[in-house]
């Protein structure tokens, strides 16, 4: 898998990987900052193709970053293996260099931003995802350049 920009200066695309939805952000490596974008909808973790190549042909990312779901301690789980499947399947599909980060709490710390910028309705599951993927993508941004 080649990717057509250097280290640096990459656009990314970051998933939270679920088995209903997927949220999807996207990054730019220069920045070191991402947006979130929206979820995809997933039938027992495999997500809607359409929705998926769109984000894609959209975004023509170089590298895309999957967010691990380890257990508190940093173990695996069922749900690890999953989002592992998910990330190799995305690569192999749109020849795309691939990354996994950590996520432990991302989905606290999403809600924790979005209810301080929008209070309750801001809490929308389509919201939280993408949000959750935001801070996948910055997050791995942070341990390439520490």
């Amino acid at each position: 898998m080649t990717t057509k920009t250097h280290a640096g200066q990459r656009t990314v695309l970051g998933f939270d990987f679920g088995k209903k939805f997927i949220g999807v952000a996207v990054g730019q490596e220069m920045t070191g900052s991402a947006s979130p974008l929206g979820s995809i909808k997933a039938k027992d973790g495999k997500p809607n193709q359409e929705q998926l190549t769109q984000y894609f042909q959209q975004w023509q990312p170089d590298l895309i970053v999957v967010g691990l779901p380890l257990n508190m301690d940093g173990t695996p789980q069922q749900l690890t293996f999953d989002a592992k499947k998910f990330g190799h399947r995305l690569a192999n599909q749109f020849k795309v260099a691939i990354a996994f980060q950590d996520e432990r709490l991302t989905t606290a710390d999403a809600k924790e931003q979005l209810f301080n910028s929008g209070g309750y309705r801001n809490l929308k599951k389509d919201n939280i995802d993408a949000e959750s993927a935001r801070l996948i993508i910055e997050s791995f941004f942070e341990t390439q350049y520490q």
